[in-house]
């Protein structure tokens, strides 16, 4: 699989470059180094794919985990207070628990917010199986230039669960998964 650098400038979390993206895309709730991840890329898409990619269950299944994982489930229930769910195999064919949210804004097709912090109709959740909790923004600004920038910031309850997911591969998980995303993208339009 190519890699996301042939068409992905990742974006190094930093005092001015994240105060640039704040103020021009992102929430009002800053970056914390100290508890939020980050992957921020130019990709080759338009807004309306890259939100299509995640609000569709028929295109997030294929892209949505790195191979050889896959979703053999997903949810999607496209509202604030909708259920956002997926259930995701090992390569050995074991099914993984459920992971369960909600989405908390959704502002098609530029903008996502969900947490598994919350089932369904912002009824408060136990803890998820990945043992931390968390809120995902994702916003789709169309370039310029053409493509968009993706911007996915995934805010932690604590320290510690931040570090557990950036061990766990948020980086290179994301990444790859993203790059997914635009090989299925690309391969729709051609």
């Amino acid at each position: 699989m190519s890699g996301l650098s042939s068409f992905c400038r990742a974006i190094a979390p930093g005092p001015l470059l994240v105060k640039s993206i704040h103020h021009a895309a992102m929430s009002p709730e800053p970056f914390n180094p100290a508890l939020d991840l980050q992957l921020v890329c130019e990709v080759p898409l338009t807004p309306e794919q890259c939100f299509e990619g995640w609000t569709v269950p028929e295109t997030l299944m294929p892209w949505f985990c790195p191979r050889p994982w896959k979703v053999v489930a997903c949810e999607v229930d496209l509202r604030p207070g909708g259920c956002f769910s997926n259930v995701m195999q090992s390569p050995d064919g074991t099914n993984m628990p459920e992971n369960a949210g909600s989405f908390l804004v959704v502002e098609p097709p530029r903008r996502l917010v969900w947490t598994n912090l919350m089932g369904p109709n912002y009824r408060p959740a136990p803890v998820s199986n990945l043992g931390f909790g968390f809120v995902c923004e994702l916003r789709f600004d169309p370039l310029p230039s053409g493509g968009t920038l993706y911007q996915a910031v995934v805010r932690h309850v604590d320290e510690a669960s931040k570090q557990r997911h950036e061990e766990m591969g948020f980086e290179a998980g994301w990444r790859a998964a993203l790059s997914q995303l635009v090989e299925l993208m690309q391969q729709r339009t051609a």
